[in-house]
């Protein structure tokens, strides 16, 4: 099925490009059809390199439709971006710029229209039972109910015959049969033409399995254990290989790849050196003007934050409090503060007193989106009541975040919001990706322009 797709997706890019051309033919320069049928030429080759270098069409992705559907676009981000690229530094100025357009954005539109076809033509095939796997499960427990779980999904090819558990174990109803007992998995499979086996039970456990192993592979029929890793952990997040050394580690990060980690970065610099120069840049002489007007002491609120590994950094604010000498004491600000002053309250009410730590992003100190740094002080009160408090310090802070945009900003008046923030920030920092950090960037700005309770 992923050949028939990959298919799919190039002969509608080359029928397009065809139609297209016939379509703009009068407003062809005669002498360009080698200039278009190379440009053509390539646009297949980056697709399908781009394809392959993401795995778009690997059977993990297509899997889920959400991850399938969010794997195509940033495919044809990628395919948009190289074909943008060619064109501008071959110098093809000739080809119509209305041709490249129409063929680019009905690509787009062919892409999301294969994607529902395929997801029609997959459903009736799975209906009929032509491309279903069958696979028999070994064991009846909490384990294999939730392996059950994620084979039943609608993109799954598997087609699960029933259990093979011992008797004495199956003290409840299940949704398939019980087959027979363990050492009768491989007759089960013979019987009802199942291709795989899953085996929820450790060989360890029972030493039968050993045999059924090498039964399976001599009949061709492929064996597949499932480690229950409650048996050391309660949760994990990943298992990678260190040689033959699997290692568990307790979150899925995906800010610890090195890759992942210069997309950020760049994205970072790019972002804030944007808003420095044409924000920034004329902004912050205007706010400094105001705040001198209407309050005595510097324009920036200058205070040590915890950052990524526990390093100590400088963080800047506008100032939007009446200056104290004592920059070492905190107390929270509450809502109608005494101490913000009038500019204070407009900045803060914006987030605009938040802006120049675009400079923090800018020497790598902070990212633009992230967990938000907490004063010190509220770092010690904290790190030993919530659970995981400290590990947020894994990820840079940033200007944005999460939590925030979740409506976990501003003051936290108990344990019981810190503790929701920690998830959010813990989330974010599981769930990683370059689109993510554009949607909180996007719902920062909605929440700015709807107004934030939270923000005084």
């Amino acid at each position: 099925m992923q050949f028939n797709l990959v298919g799919l997706d190039l002969i509608s890019l080359n029928v397009i490009f065809c139609s297209a051309c016939y379509y703009f033919q009068d407003h062809f320069i005669r002498g360009l059809y080698f200039q278009y049928a190379f440009f053509m030429l390539y646009l297949n080759i980056a697709w399908l390199g781009i394809a392959l270098v993401i795995n778009e069409y690997s059977e993990k992705n297509i899997a889920s439709f959400e991850l399938f559907s969010k794997r195509s676009m940033h495919a044809y981000v990628y395919f948009l971006l190289l074909g943008t690229i060619y064109l501008y530094f071959s110098h093809q100025f000739l080809i119509s710029r209305r041709f490249t357009i129409v063929v680019l954005m009905s690509f787009l539109f062919a892409l999301m229209l294969n994607r529902f076809l395929y997801l029609i033509i997959f459903n009736y095939f799975k209906k009929n039972g032509s491309i279903l796997n069958k696979v028999v499960i070994i064991g009846y427990n909490s384990l294999s109910k939730k392996l059950v779980g994620y084979l039943e999904r609608d993109f799954s090819n598997k087609s699960i015959v029933g259990f093979c558990e011992e008797s004495e174990n199956v003290n409840e109803l299940s949704n398939y049969p019980i087959l027979g007992n363990v050492g009768d998995a491989l007759a089960m499979c013979e019987q009802y033409g199942a291709s795989e086996i899953y085996s929820t039970i450790a060989p360890e456990q029972n030493p039968a399995i050993y045999r059924l192993i090498n039964d399976a592979e001599l009949n061709c029929i492929r064996f597949k254990i499932i480690p229950d890793m409650k048996i050391f952990i309660a949760r994990f997040g990943q298992i990678d290989y260190l040689h033959e050394i699997p290692i568990i580690s307790l979150r899925h990060e995906p800010l610890e790849d090195i890759g992942n980690r210069i997309k950020k970065r760049v994205f970072d610099v790019l972002f804030s050196s944007f808003v420095i120069l044409f924000i920034l840049s004329w902004l912050l002489p205007i706010i400094a003007l105001l705040i001198k007007l209407s309050s005595k002491g510097p324009v920036l609120f200058v205070q040590n934050r915890l950052g990524r590994d526990n390093k100590v950094f400088k963080m800047y604010k506008f100032r939007t409090l009446k200056f104290e000498r004592d920059e070492n004491k905190f107390r929270q600000v509450i809502k109608n503060d005494d101490r913000v002053y009038k500019i204070g309250k407009f900045l803060r009410k914006t987030s605009l007193d938040e802006m120049p730590q675009f400079f923090n992003v800018l020497t790598g100190q902070m990212s633009v989106c992230g967990p938000r740094p907490h004063p010190l002080a509220l770092n010690d009160a904290y790190k030993n009541i919530v659970d995981s408090y400290s590990v947020r310090q894994f990820l840079k802070p940033g200007i944005t975040g999460w939590a925030q945009v979740n409506g976990f900003r501003g003051e936290i008046q108990n344990t019981l919001k810190m503790k929701k923030r920690i998830e959010f920030d813990l989330w974010y920092m599981e769930n990683w990706s370059l689109w993510f950090d554009v949607k909180v960037i996007f719902l920062t700005v909605f929440k700015l322009v709807k107004g934030d309770e939270n923000a005084f």
